[in-house]
């Protein structure tokens, strides 16, 4: 069973930097598309960013293009999320999930991926 751990969130002023963290125990991530989500007060959870097992597919939401950059150590088998120039509307509850899909072959992350963290809370004030 795959297990996953989100850390890094925290408040930062508009304009800031956070790291997230997203460390997974129980089997290795080397075979498995991962994804950054946010759940943000009255509004839909959001795909953030996927990363394929390679790291040759990579996908950023519009929103985030530019700031946020994904990137995954699978020796460490964790997974980090880069958040520059923070926004007051990147406030919201960070996910990682986990999936066998392939994004190299087309798989997109979404909803119904297989293992998900308990998020992690990221503040930005204005």
């Amino acid at each position: 069973q795959l297990q996953l751990v989100e850390s890094g969130g925290g408040l930062v002023q508009f304009g800031g930097s956070l790291r997230l963290s997203c460390a997974a125990s129980g089997l290795s991530l080397d075979y498995y598309t991962i994804g950054w989500f946010r759940l943000a007060p009255g509004k839909e959870r959001e795909v953030v960013s996927c990363i394929s097992s390679s790291s040759n597919s990579i996908h950023y939401a519009d929103s985030v293009t530019g700031r946020f950059t994904i990137s995954r150590d699978n020796a460490k088998n964790t997974v980090y999320l880069q958040m520059n120039s923070l926004k007051p509307e990147d406030t919201a509850v960070y996910y990682c999930a986990a999936d066998l899909g392939d994004a190299d072959r087309g798989y997109v992350c979404n909803e119904g991926m297989d293992y998900w963290g308990k998020g992690t809370l990221v503040t930005v004030s204005s």
